[in-house]
């Protein structure tokens, strides 16, 4: 927890852009959108994911057919809405820059019985959103921004805390050095499973408390 082992090793829990180091770890939609944010307010963000390009469950896959048609298939999340006003202006940015666009699409359900749909648009009238062209496309998009160094097919081995230097110190699974960082945003499934224990030698966190600093989501364990 970079909150709680700032605050352990009398640093100044919120984050310095002028001399804050970050390694984000996971390159899907939370991860991107993260290292984006931070690296806009002028933070130093290094991106690993253990993929071979950004996506996570914004996954998509594509086939070439024999007459070279290429087909893409979004397996992953096949859409968003937005509910947050905060999160509809980023939303906002990225429709004006093209990673996004309005859904249209009517929904119904199809009844087997009788043979025909029903329930149009049982699913409401919030503003539905896809990436542009695929779903994958907003994450390669933001992992793509200044000041954010993606580094993909590394999978974190072990994260160090180093009391005297006040920071984090990562190493990949075959025990590569990867770098020391000031804070560290863990955004996949492993910050709340045993495997944490394996990475940093305690017990994984069980609970949290998020909260906004001078722009940025801390969390606290």
């Amino acid at each position: 927890n970079p909150d709680r082992q700032g605050r352990a090793a009398g640093k100044n829990p919120t984050m310095s852009a002028a001399a804050a180091n970050v390694a984000v770890i996971g390159a899907g939609m939370t991860g991107a959108v993260c290292a984006s944010l931070l690296a806009a307010r002028g933070v130093a963000v290094t991106l690993f994911d253990s993929g071979r390009g950004p996506g996570g469950r914004m996954a998509q896959r594509r086939e070439v057919m024999d007459d070279g048609t290429e087909l893409r298939f979004d397996h992953g999340a096949p859409y968003f809405t937005v509910s947050n006003d905060e999160v509809v202006r980023v939303v906002g940015g990225w429709e004006a820059r093209g990673l996004v666009a309005e859904w249209k699409a009517m929904f119904a359900c199809f009844d087997r019985e009788t043979g025909k749909f029903r329930d149009f648009d049982k699913e409401g009238t919030m503003k539905k959103y896809v990436g542009v062209p695929g779903m994958n496309s907003i994450c390669k998009s933001l992992c793509q921004e200044d000041g954010v160094v993606s580094k993909f097919g590394v999978t974190i081995g072990k994260m160090d805390w180093l009391q005297d230097r006040s920071s984090w110190s990562l190493a990949s699974l075959d025990g590569k050095d990867l770098g020391s960082f000031d804070f560290v945003v863990a955004t996949d499934k492993n910050i709340a499973s045993q495997k944490v224990s394996g990475l940093t030698g305690k017990p994984p966190p069980l609970a949290f408390i998020f909260r906004w600093s001078n722009g940025v989501l801390l969390y606290t364990c």
